[in-house]
This record gives structure tokens, sequence and C-alpha cells, in this order.
């Protein structure tokens, strides 16, 4: 029992890695950027929780939507104003972009928040639920289900409505979609502002379960890399189950070996998929 406790515990925590993850799969699958500011992105989400925490004493999970909101806002407006202009540009050129983006992101947390670590004091931080014999730590099922209902939403989206067809199209046929006349620079800044939407949603679910501090971010760039990876490049049901396989290995090594060792384990699991599988578990998307 005290096993399936420990699995339980890395598919809840999982689940949000997953969200963060759908992120990059999403602006790497339809706008072909590859967004090395990612982590960032994430840190912003969790300390613009952490400020409504604080002044407006709002809980990070009832804070997820403004931030998310917001984040879209802002990521709609940079992929528009900046990083539209990097899109025909070689491989090497858009990574140096998003680089620079990363350490600019991190300097003004720096500058904004300080280097140290923040949290959050809620009343249900140690509650649980227990069914069966088995214990579901509360924050992290308030977490997961966070989580869960953002992608479901972000599924449904791109599979219901008439923009998500849209930016479907653009993925699969960019030359076509400009033909057919969509307006691709929009939907690329839609696309842009959804994937960081996402990671921002992540982020503030994220601080229910980790202090945050701007140097997190370059570690949540490599673990949703990881993620993204192992379930396969550009697919967002890789992405959930990357999620979920890197959340039950960190638990799992966390208990049997040390906390500390939990990333190895992580990367050590990317190996293994890159030399059985190099296109991820679930196929590259084309």
């Amino acid at each position: 029992m005290l096993y399936l406790n420990i699995i339980l515990a890395g598919l809840l925590t999982g689940a949000v890695y997953a969200l963060m993850a759908f992120g990059l799969s999403v602006i790497y699958g339809v706008i072909r950027i590859v967004n090395f500011a990612h982590g960032e992105m994430m840190v912003i989400g969790m300390f613009a929780a952490f400020a409504l925490y604080r002044w407006l004493h709002l809980d990070p999970i009832a804070a997820m939507p403004l931030v998310a909101a917001v984040l879209f806002l802002a990521g709609y407006a940079l992929q528009r104003s900046l990083i539209n202009r990097f899109v025909t540009q070689p491989e090497p050129i858009q990574f140096l972009l998003m680089i620079a983006l990363a350490m600019v992101l991190t300097s003004t947390m720096l500058i904004v928040f300080g280097p140290n670590a923040h949290n959050v004091q809620l009343d249900y931080a140690f509650d649980s639920y227990e069914v069966g014999g088995l214990l579901f730590d509360k924050v992290r099922v308030f977490a997961a289900a966070g989580a869960l209902v953002g992608a479901a939403l972000l599924w449904g989206f791109f599979q219901f409505t008439r923009t998500g067809k849209a930016i479907r199209a653009c993925a699969d046929n960019n030359l076509g979609a400009q033909v057919v006349g969509l307006d691709v620079a929009r939907l690329y800044g839609i696309t842009f502002g959804l994937g960081v939407a996402c990671v921002g949603a992540a982020g503030s679910l994220m601080l229910l379960l980790v202090d945050v501090q701007p140097y997190l971010a370059t570690d949540y760039t490599l673990l949703a890399f990881i993620i993204v990876i192992l379930g396969g490049l550009g697919r967002i049901g890789g992405a959930l189950l990357g999620g979920l396989l890197v959340g039950v290995s960190e638990a799992l090594s966390g208990f049997f070996i040390d906390p500390s060792m939990k990333s190895m384990f992580s990367y050590g699991l990317l190996i293994l998929v890159l030399l059985l599988r190099p296109q991820g578990l679930l196929g590259r998307r084309a």
C-alpha cells in the first residue's frame, strides 16, 4: 500500500508536469520554435499566483484562470511583436533569441522578487483524503484536478472551435493554410499565447507543491524538454504520458534512493527512451 501511495503522489504531480509540457508541445507543434524560455514563463506563473495570494489572499487554484489569461495576452503580444519576426530565420538564430529572452526574464524576476524562495501557507496544506487505504494529499489532488481541467479545455479548444481547427490546419500544412486565406500570423500569436497560458496555469498550480524562486526556471525548462521528448515532440498526448512517467519516476527515486537524485532518474529515463525509441513513445509530429 505504501508503494501505491508513492505512485499515486507521482501521478498527481505528473499531471501538473504534463500541463507545463503541453505549452512547449503546442508551440513547437504549430510554430516550430523551441521555447527555451519555457521554464522562465513557468516561474512567472508561480510568482504571479504568489503575488495574488499575498496581495488579495487568493488561493493559487482560484488564481489559475486569471494567471492563464494574463499570460495568454502577454504571450500573444510577445509573439506578434517579436517572435513572429524570427519564425522564418534559421534555427540557431531562433535558439539565441529564446535563450536571450530567458535571461531577460530571469533577471527581471530577480530584480522584482529577489533570490529568496517564497511560498503560500494554505489551511489545507497538510490535509489528505483516505480512500481504501490510499492517501490522497489534498494539495496534490487539487493541483492535478486543475491541471486535468486545463488540459481538457485545451483539447476541446483544438477539437471543437473554429480557431482551434484553423491552428491545426496551420500545423499540418502551413502553405496550404496561407493559400486558403487563413491569417497565419494571427493564429501563431494565439498558439503562442495558449502555450504560455498553459505553462502559466501550471505554475500557479505548482506553487501549491514547491516554493518559488527565480533559479527554478532552468530546471523546469529542462524538465519540459524531457517530458515532450519522452512522449513525442509536438504530441499533446505524448506530453501527458511523459509528464505522468516523470512524476512517477521522481516519486519512486525520491523515496527509495534520495530526493536530490530524482532528476538523475528523469534523465536516465530520457536516455533509455532515446536509445529504444528515438521518436518518442507516441512518435514525433512530422
